[in-house]
């Protein structure tokens, strides 16, 4: 059965053309092993025009207004000449597979500019909520044009740490809830990101805000070792856009130090890591994919499911008994 995805014409992708973009991205999402094979060629050809944007993770607790923020920071952005790419994954549901989709009419302003673009993509299933195929994204939109990328993720689970090692940059949106136990943010966070951002601080949370700021530095003091780069934490108020300049500021510094030889060229090691960190992955989904094509694997996996859901045998059993098999 020959591909539903046309071919991608890389010399319009490499001058920009929205509608190209669009439709590469939607191949390195496809799951058919024909179209896997074609963004895998799509990708090794787009490979040398990519690596020169600079890639930002942003993340927070639900209902910390990500999506006002990125609008307030994209629209800075653009104003100031830079060309953006936001690819904010949606969660899939477990359940039916599908998922929202609806990042740019939570954008609207954003959307609409010529040097903004905004793909939502479903997470489908993926562990942590972030899809797949982002990485390959990222190169794509790199290809095309944008200098920088902003990766929004969903905000659960394991999501920070698999956004935080695609990254360049890796930053946390916080509500200013000073003492609430520092929102019971995880020791694994503060390890990961390079600033924390209190949102929100605007009206009569202000003076939260400004609390909540000192209450993180407290917490870096003590659980961040000295190693060149002290995560900042800043206050912002995206709904009125107060505070998004001088983040942008930061995140130059940020750059300019670990492009330094006094960073020990930190930038260099973060771009490598990244890499060996998405061959794994690519491992990972390679056999998995392949496990799920073999027709033998797929009816004796069955069985032994079934015979573990009856009770006959053990989980632990009826994976060394696959793991034979392979």
């Amino acid at each position: 059965m020959p591909s539903a995805t046309p071919s991608i014409n890389i010399e319009a992708l490499l001058s920009g053309d929205r509608r190209t973009l669009a439709k590469a991205i939607t191949l390195v999402e496809s799951s058919r092993s024909d179209d896997r094979a074609q963004a895998t060629r799509l990708v090794n050809n787009v490979l040398p025009h990519t690596g020169k944007s600079i890639r930002l993770g942003i993340s927070g607790v639900p209902g910390v207004g990500k999506s006002t923020f990125i609008e307030s920071f994209g629209l800075n952005l653009v104003e100031a000449s830079r060309k953006l790419a936001v690819l904010a994954v949606d969660p899939s549901s477990p359940l039916a597979g599908g998922s929202i989709l609806g990042d740019k009419t939570r954008m609207e302003d954003l959307s609409r500019h010529p040097d903004a673009f905004i793909r939502p993509s479903p997470s489908a299933g993926a562990l942590g909520g972030v899809a797949q195929t982002t990485r390959e994204t990222m190169l794509l939109c790199e290809a095309a044009g944008f200098d920088t990328i902003v990766v929004e993720t969903v905000g659960v689970g394991q999501s920070e740490y698999d956004v935080a090692h695609m990254v360049d940059f890796f930053l946390v949106l916080m509500m200013p809830n000073a003492g609430d136990d520092l929102q019971g943010i995880k020791r694994g966070i503060m390890e990961l990101v390079d600033a924390l951002v209190i949102n929100k601080a605007d009206g009569d949370s202000i003076s939260l805000a400004k609390q909540s700021r000192q209450h993180y530095r407290n917490a870096f003091h003590l659980l961040r070792p000295e190693d060149g780069w002290k995560p900042e934490v800043h206050c912002c108020s995206a709904l009125n856009r107060e505070g998004i300049v001088e983040l942008w500021q930061m995140i130059e510094r940020y750059f300019d130090w670990s492009n330094s030889l006094e960073s020990g060229s930190r930038f260099k090691q973060k771009r490598s890591a990244q890499n060996l960190q998405w061959m794994k992955q690519l491992l990972h989904a390679a056999m998995d994919l392949q496990l799920k094509n073999n027709k033998s694997f797929t009816a004796e996996r069955k069985r032994l499911e079934a015979q573990v859901l009856q009770g006959q045998i053990t989980p632990l059993s009826a994976v060394e008994s696959l793991l034979q098999k392979i």
